[in-house]
This record gives C-alpha cells, structure tokens and sequence, in this order.
C-alpha cells in the first residue's frame, strides 16, 4: 500500500509537472509571438493580409535589372533640368542675369528638339510610341492592369506636357519684347505689337511650367513613398529593379513558372549587354541626326539665318589725281 501511494504520488508529480511544462511553454509562444514573422506557424496568424501587405509582398519577390532609360535620355533630362531651373531663376530675377536667361532658353530650344526626334528614331525605351499615353493604356493604369517599365501612363502625360509646354514657352521668348529688360533674338521678324502680347504671354506661361514642375516633382516623391517605386535612381543609372512576376506579365508569360523564369533568364542577357542593344536600337547614326537637328534649332533660334554679320565695307576715298604743273616751255 505504501508503494503504490508513493507510486501514485509520482504520478500525479508528473502529471503536475507536464501540465506546467505545456502552459510554460504556450507562455513563451505567446510572449514571442510579436517578435516573430506574420504568418509563422507559432503565432497562428494568417499571412499576407494587413496595410503593408501588398508592397512587402513586392518587395519579397525576386528582381531582375531592366535597362529602362539610355545615356542620351538621361543626359537630355538632367540638362533640361539646369536650364530651366536657370530661365526661370534668372527670368525672376531679371536685370543683368537676362542675358543668362537667354542662353538658357536657347538651351532649352536644343535640348527640346533633340528630344522630339530621339523620340522618333531613337532607342524603343525612348521612342514616344513605347509610352504613349493612349485611351486604352490609360484606362488599364486605372484599372491595376498596367505592368509595364519606364513611364507609366500618366507621366507620359506629364511628360508630353512638359515638353509641349516648354516648347511654347521658349518660343514666345524667341520673339517677345517686354520693351525693358529683354528683346528675343527672333523679335525683329514679327509686328512690334505682336511681340508685346507674345512677352506677356511668356511671363504668364512660366507660373503654369512652374505649377507643372511642382506637380511633376510631388509626383515623384508620391511614387517613392508610398507606392515604394523609385523613379529617380533609374535616370541617373539607366537601369531599374522589376519583380520576376510583373516583368513576366508585361512579357505575356501568364503560364508556369518554368517558362516565366526561362524568359527573364533571356530578357537579362538582353539587357547584360546594353552596348549592343543601344547600337541595334538608336545606335550613333541616329544620335548624330538628332544632335544636328538640335544644333541646327539653336543656330536658327539664335536668328543667326538673319543677323547681317558682314562688317560694312569701308567707303574707299575717292580716287584723286593730283595735276602735274605745267612743263616750263623750252624757250
């Protein structure tokens, strides 16, 4: 009886002892739960839901890099950038910085036309008709069904915006005259009153270009902190980082996963040679026919087809014939 009380007794010991055990351990999962991963099997959350949940699954798939923007695009915007910053600044300004301003307009003219026909016959990411912003692009932006790199459709609207409004602006600076400060290099071709209401119209444009710009940069700054796309690491690099899954929808590859990551593997060797892919695509010939045409815009911008650059001649004096006295008769 002794034995069997004392053999009881350790079972009920044991029984004790494995109940606090379990309860220890639920305590320590429970306690850990917040410091371990959504989703894990301890904390019997279900993962994937919540607000971050659908940029940190973005942020979790794999990545390829994408050449998105080449050398000639990415100078071009940096450069546009300076100018018109610096029109503006110095069209502010006014006074003897007007002459700056000038140069830069000037700038702006060049930059502008070289991009118009990079956007034509330069490399595909360039080409206008790659992002063109049409009904049927926008319309699928809206709807979430747009999967694709570089501008998206409405910053193509921004960017033909810019662009168009630009284009406008440095050629009301061409011909106006504020009857001050400035007289545009183009000024004496059009009626003097003309060029008045043209100088005004060019003070004017400039709020709507710098509300445009202020819209472009908000933007950006949108794009990078809430929707966690970085816009401006690509135009400096040219190369930009696109999950494996949306880069295998904007390729059509909607089956298995073999074949989606077959198409990336291509897609990457593409792109492992950016040399040989801006000379099948743009190549030199064409940025060289770009380049002229720009230098050829600013040549005629600068009213250099008009400006009468022949020093006048010197007005020779008229030939004189200095008469010879009269020989002394022999006689």
């Amino acid at each position: 009886m002794k034995a069997q009380g004392v053999a009881g007794a350790g079972r009920n010991a044991g029984g004790i002892a494995g109940v606090n055990a379990r309860a220890s351990a639920g305590a320590n999962v429970g306690a850990n739960a917040g410091a371990l991963p959504a989703g894990h099997p301890a904390t019997g959350a279900t993962p994937g839901f919540g607000a971050g949940a659908a940029n940190a699954a973005r942020h979790a798939l794999p990545t390829r890099r994408v050449r998105v923007w080449d050398l000639p695009v990415r100078v071009f915007h940096w450069s546009l950038v300076l100018a018109t910053w610096t029109a503006l600044v110095t069209g502010k300004i006014g006074g003897s910085l007007m002459e700056v301003h000038a140069k830069a307009g000037l700038a702006i003219v060049g930059l502008v036309a070289f991009r118009l026909v990079w956007g034509v016959i330069g490399s595909a990411p360039a080409r206008f008709a790659s992002f063109a912003p049409t009904p049927g692009r926008v319309r699928g932006y809206l709807q979430g069904r747009w999967h694709g790199v570089g501008h998206n459709p409405l910053g193509a609207l921004s960017v033909f915006a810019l662009l168009g409004l630009l284009g406008v602006q440095a050629t009301t600076g061409l011909f106006g005259n504020d009857d001050i400060a400035f007289t545009g290099p183009l000024y004496a071709l059009v009626d003097e009153a003309f060029a008045g209401r043209l100088g005004a119209l060019h003070q004017q444009l400039a709020n709507l270009l710098i509300g445009l710009i202020v819209l472009h940069v908000a933007a950006i700054a949108f794009y990078r902190h809430v929707k966690k796309h970085k816009l401006v690491k690509p135009m400096i690099t040219g190369w930009a980082d696109i999950p494996l899954s949306s880069a295998a929808e904007r390729e059509g590859a909607r089956a298995v996963a073999p074949q989606a990551t077959r198409r990336a593997d291509d897609a990457s060797a593409a792109d492992a040679a950016p040399a040989r892919q801006f000379a099948r695509r743009g190549g030199l010939p064409a940025f060289l026919v770009a380049l002229a045409i720009a230098v050829g815009a600013v040549w005629i911008a600068d009213g250099s087809p008009w400006r009468d650059t022949a020093a006048p001649a010197a007005a020779s004096p008229a030939a004189t014939t200095t008469p010879q006295p009269a020989a002394a008769p022999g006689w």
